[in-house]
């Protein structure tokens, strides 16, 4: 977008921007986001930012009335490739917090300096100032969701001292953590249960901002998928409201295990979606969230892509049909990479069976007192029980042994902050891995955007259901950069044939 683009954005205070880029004004000294309700500003005073820590550094506060920081994150950072969309990437996954400038510039393949002055370049802020926006963020929204000792939401949120978490608020959002707290809008806030004196909350119920629509279709994906005893998807209510979606699961995180709940309530006010963590290190909690969010696509723009898809007259009836169709993440790079070698060229609930097979293999989690209460297991554990456990061609074993033993000496590493290209590389050359199998993994644990499963069984059913799209291409390509987005349409439509 130009800058009268995004002009006419905030003097449309058009919601669909919100967290896409954000409006510095000079004469206030405040950054906002574009659908503040606050008279729009003469555009020679006006500055957009890429990012909030942009914003920061360049020496601005964030509104108190529009509360920029409480938005859905920008899609951009699936939809770009770039060093920039794969630093931020890791940067909201917590590797800063966990291994430093120097980590994440090892991950990306870029010395500390240079990646200080692509992300300058790139996004106004360096990894520090960007991290440090993240962790404010994180501050805010356990500030105002719960109840936590403010000691606590420091550490949660990645900060290393109670005086730097307190010198940051008051940087962002000029106002000490108790007066952010108390901007909680009162009756909707939802708190933490709990616990014993200095210890972490039994567990933490947060919001969860998204832009709408939002199809709750995501919920049946991950329900038929669903590995007994590791996750459980429930049609029905949590007890406050009927027709609430809920998933659960447990979860490997960088420094212990958690357990966590996402419920979506379609019938209350503001259909809010929420997430509620047990038996997590507050440490953990960025990478907690930044994963929930990734595994529900939450940081997407379902407008902008309905608008894209439905040009091509193959889907408009789809789209019509589902508006805000979301592409499931992953919350475990290594885990996802089983599950598709497991997973390809059978079916879904024989893929289950398998599934539910290998996951014997892996250990309990700790702390849960109710639902799943295994771990998928680790690499390591797979290549060691796995041979005992797996069912069907010996050489499709093989190859997902093979793969395990990689991954658990740390021959084979991806993640996150790689793109497609890398992911190929990284990938095809292993035996049992081929072009469906890479795709498969970077529309779910890169949220790519733009892969289109040409041989996937399922996709070309899909196909067959849509109406006929003469002089259109086989792959989609007239809906780039959606086509991930399409091959759900496509998913969905095989389903119900």
């Amino acid at each position: 977008m130009d800058f009268w683009q995004r002009y006419k954005a905030i003097d449309a205070r058009d919601t669909r921007f919100d967290g896409q880029f954000f409006t510095a004004v000079s004469t206030t000294g405040i950054y906002c986001r574009p659908s503040c309700p606050a008279r729009t500003p003469k555009a020679e005073n006006v500055t957009f930012y890429e990012t909030s820590a942009a914003a920061h550094e360049a020496g601005y506060r964030a509104c108190k009335r529009c509360l920029p920081e409480a938005v859905p994150g920008t899609p951009a950072w699936n939809l770009r490739s770039d060093v920039a969309g794969r630093a931020m990437r890791l940067i909201n996954d917590g590797v800063i917090t966990r291994e430093g400038v120097d980590g994440l510039a090892r991950r990306l393949g870029y010395s500390a300096r240079q990646l200080n002055r692509i992300l300058g370049h790139e996004l106004g802020a360096g990894p520090l100032s960007l991290a440090r926006a993240s962790r404010a963020q994180t501050a805010r929204t356990l500030l105002v969701s719960t109840d936590m000792p403010l000691a606590d939401v420091a550490f949660a949120s990645g900060f290393n001292s109670i005086r730097q978490f307190n010198d940051t608020m008051g940087e962002v959002f000029a106002m000490t953590p108790t007066a952010v707290r108390a901007t909680a809008v009162r009756g909707t806030a939802v708190r933490a249960a709990a616990s014993a004196p200095g210890a972490a909350p039994a567990t933490l119920t947060l919001n969860l901002p998204y832009r709408e629509p939002f199809d709750p279709g995501i919920f049946d994906f991950l329900a038929v998928r669903a590995v007994p005893g590791i996750e459980a998807a429930e049609d029905g209510t949590d007890g406050t409201a009927p027709g609430t979606l809920t998933y659960r699961r447990t979860l490997r995180l960088p420094r212990g295990t958690a357990s966590f709940t996402v419920t979506y309530s379609p019938s209350l006010p503001g259909k809010p979606m929420r997430l509620t963590a047990s038996a997590v290190d507050l440490h953990d909690l960025p990478a907690l969230l930044s994963r929930v969010r990734r595994l529900f696509d939450l940081d997407a723009d379902p407008q902008a892509i309905d608008s894209a898809l439905a040009l091509d007259p193959r889907l408009s009836e789809s789209i019509r049909a589902i508006a805000g169709i979301r592409v499931p993440g992953a919350v475990d790079p290594q885990e996802l990479l089983i599950r598709a070698m497991i997973g390809q060229q059978i079916t879904v609930a024989a893929a289950r069976t398998a599934l539910t097979q290998l996951s014997v293999a892996g250990s309990r989690a700790e702390g849960t007192v109710s639902g799943p209460d295994r771990l998928f297991p680790t690499a390591a554990e797979i290549a060691e029980h796995g041979r005992a456990l797996l069912r069907g061609p010996q050489r499709r074993i093989d190859s997902i042994i093979a793969v395990a033993e990689a991954m658990a000496s740390e021959a084979l590493e991806f993640g996150y902050g790689d793109d497609l290209e890398s992911l190929g590389r990284k990938l095809l050359p292993l035996t049992g891995v081929g072009p469906w199998t890479v795709g498969y993994v970077a529309m779910r644990v890169l949220g790519a955007p733009d892969v289109f499963l040409a041989n996937d069984a399922a996709v070309r059913n899909g196909v067959k259901a849509l109406p006929a799209g003469l002089g259109l291409s086989a792959d989609f390509r007239e809906v780039s950069p959606w086509r991930s987005y399409a091959t759900m349409h496509l998913w969905r439509a095989a389903a119900k044939r």
